[in-house]
């Protein structure tokens, strides 16, 4: 089974921009959602966006005038991103999300981890000591905005573990849900149409159950002032703010 970096690197970062569809309504939909979440006011000021992508986030971000460093382990994904950002103000680092303290040069103003990027991180330590090394890295009002799916609360049952993700007449994109204690195995189904025929290929990597509350009581420890709300597309949304 990949890693879920290998797992981009391999089978989905090159189909990622097909998957999400069309990426100017999904742009707008983040700038939406960063909207309501209500950032902290001081411009301009510095981001971090960890498993930033094509740059979703990374790119209101910057239009609402911070400063990002964009890091994601997908080259592929951050050179599409780089390839939309033009004079707007983002570096973008190819690195492990928990490497990001090494690049941080002054506290930051907002940290980015959303779009279930926390739940691909290898093992509940690796979240403990991001959570820490975020509360070092933020600003005195600073905020950490994380949003994940909740594979706890609700698990999914019998045929409702198959999600159709997309599809077209050349492409088709199926995930399937396998439950463990701490961790849910996720497998892409990809069939297209090549030579006449579909082809099938399947990647699986493992993602992290996560409980909103105990991702909320994690960062509470460090000190941070925390509140919970609904993200987008029926994900988890924990906002910590460094008083």
């Amino acid at each position: 089974m990949a890693t879920a970096s290998d797992h981009y690197d391999s089978h989905l970062g090159r189909i990622y921009s097909w998957m999400v569809g069309d990426v100017e309504a999904a742009l707008a939909r983040s700038a939406a959602e960063l909207d309501a979440i209500g950032l902290p006011v001081t411009r301009p000021g510095t981001a971090l966006d960890l498993g930033a992508g094509i740059g979703l986030h990374a790119l209101p971000l910057a239009q609402r005038g911070f400063s990002v460093t964009a890091i994601d382990s997908c080259q592929q994904l951050l050179d599409e991103l780089r390839a939309r950002s033009g004079s707007l103000p983002i570096a973008t680092v190819t690195a492990d999300i928990v490497d990001f303290h090494k690049l941080v040069q002054q506290a930051a103003d907002v940290i980015l981890c959303m779009g279930d990027t926390l739940t691909h991180l290898p093992d509940v330590s690796s979240v403990e000591r991001l959570f820490a090394d975020v509360a070092r890295s933020l600003a005195v009002g600073g905020m950490l905005v994380c949003t994940f799916r909740d594979y706890v609360s609700a698990p999914l049952q019998a045929e409702r573990r198959f999600i159709p993700v997309r599809s077209d007449d050349k492409r088709i994109l199926t995930c399937f849900l396998e439950y463990f204690d701490d961790q849910v195995v996720v497998h892409d189904v990809l069939q297209q149409w090549e030579d006449g025929r579909w082809r099938q290929t399947v990647s699986s990597y493992p993602k992290l159950r996560l409980a909103p509350d105990w991702v909320a009581s994690q960062l509470i420890t460090h000190g941070l002032e925390v509140r919970q709300c609904a993200g987008p597309s029926g994900m988890a949304c924990v906002v910590a703010t460094r008083a």
